[in-house]
């Protein structure tokens, strides 16, 4: 019994974390040699507080990699390269001393057990309890981390309180949406996003922002004025991005994304209702005009922009082979190739994701590795920036991201290269970047 006991006390020492003290985290906080992570729910480490802790946010300087993302739905092949990439990305080495941390010790444990397997063995534990102080630790929170929001917060406010309206948005009319049949949020009309962008058959599909009069129309038709509180979410969260940033355009006066979409609410284990909601219609938005109209520029702004890039930025959020002009990124257009002047910010490796902004559970990426991109890509952050894509869904997304990020006055070129490549001109060719 005593071997036995021995046994089982060496492979829990070799597969958990040896525990760290408030001061040692303390003194160790700006070590090099030193990494803290946060492996608990994505939405805490941005600043929400979802288990009363004494604190917001994450530790200073600390990084993120939330167990969330270790659970077999989001572990395909594609995610696990890309949970490897992040992993160096973040600076999780095996010359460091990695802590990892959380309130609970069974994220820590799940982390671990995934960092031993890639051979990264110098791991030691923290954890957020009254026992450890940790509230004498330097926290932090995005500057705006209340715009993406976690699926508590949503169940209290827009299910139980009624604080907010509920949409859930994607492409097609709920007949044609198999999500929405099988599933929504208590509460959730569904909004479809032809409604904002129809097809225009002249002489290739394209969809294009609709004219300021309509989208107002479409906002009275769902009954959302510019004084409500909006919480959007979808199983495709750009679709999610792409209504928040037209509403917010409108002016409406509190617009949140539910961040994860339909598989947050999952994850936290939240049910759903079936059947279809019929929106209320109001008869007076508020406003016959756009109220925040600078949010989304045309053809000719963007065209201002580039002439006066000592002070804006044009930002490509394509992936690189649409950049380079390898391929259009759409099936019905054929034209190739970026805007002369514009900056690359990346996007991922197709015209429908967004691996460059997210984690792989599709929550917002952490913000301080967007800027590191931005900074690599010499997308400057210190300028007005302007982002577009093929026709305003990715590039909407990154724009919201932005503001997260707690920069003001960056906005959309919402038709973006669909547009602009009808007759302006382009180009293409291997980048350096």
């Amino acid at each position: 019994m005593k071997k036995l006991t021995l046994l089982m006390l060496l492979v829990s020492t070799s597969i958990f974390g040896k525990n760290i003290t408030t001061e040692e985290v303390i003194k160790n906080l700006d070590n090099s040699d030193w990494v803290f992570v946060d492996t608990r729910d994505t939405n805490e480490y941005n600043g929400w507080n979802l288990d009363n802790l004494k604190v917001n946010g994450h530790i200073k300087g600390a990084t993120d990699f939330s167990s969330n993302w270790l659970n077999k739905k989001y572990m395909t092949e594609a995610n696990k390269t890309i949970l490897s990439e992040r992993v160096k990305i973040k600076g999780i080495e095996n010359n460091k001393n990695i802590v990892l941390y959380s309130n609970n010790a069974q994220e820590n444990e799940k982390v671990e057990e995934y960092l031993n397997s890639l051979g990264i063995k110098n791991i030691y534990s923290y954890i957020l309890d009254e026992k450890t102080g940790y509230e004498k630790i330097p926290f932090e929170v995005y500057p705006n981390y209340e715009m993406i929001v976690p699926a508590k917060w949503v169940y209290e406010n827009a299910v139980e309180k009624n604080n907010f309206k509920i949409f859930e948005v994607s492409w097609g009319s709920f007949k044609d949406d198999i999500s929405y049949l099988t599933g929504h949020i208590k509460g959730a009309p569904h909004m479809n996003t032809d409604e904002v962008e129809p097809p225009h058959f002249v002489p290739e599909m394209e969809w294009l922002l609709d004219t300021d009069e309509n989208l107002i129309k479409y906002a009275e038709k769902m009954g959302i004025s510019k004084d409500d509180n909006v919480v959007l979410y979808g199983d495709d969260v750009m679709a999610s991005y792409r209504l928040a940033i037209i509403l917010k355009y409108l002016g409406v006066k509190d617009v949140r994304v539910l961040n994860g979409g339909l598989n947050a609410w999952k994850d936290a284990g939240y049910t759903l209702e079936k059947g279809i909601v019929n929106p209320t219609p109001i008869k007076d938005f508020g406003s016959r005009t756009p109220i925040n109209k600078n949010l989304i520029v045309d053809t000719e702004e963007a065209k201002n922009i580039l002439a006066n890039n000592d002070k804006e930025l044009l930002v490509d959020i394509r992936s690189y082979d649409e950049r380079i002009g390898k391929v259009s990124g759409y099936s019905y257009m054929n034209r190739k190739g970026r805007i002369p002047g514009s900056v690359w910010g990346k996007s991922g490796t197709s015209s429908t994701t967004l691996e460059d902004y997210r984690n792989i559970d599709n929550t917002m990426r952490n913000i301080y590795e967007i800027q590191e991109m931005w900074d690599e890509l010499g997308v400057d952050t210190d300028k007005k920036l302007t982002f577009f894509c093929g026709s305003g869904w990715r590039a909407a997304e990154v724009l919201f991201f932005s503001e997260v990020m707690g920069f003001e006055g960056n906005a959309l070129y919402s038709d973006g290269w669909i547009e602009w490549s009808k007759k302006n001109p382009t180009e293409t060719g291997v980048e350096e970047k």
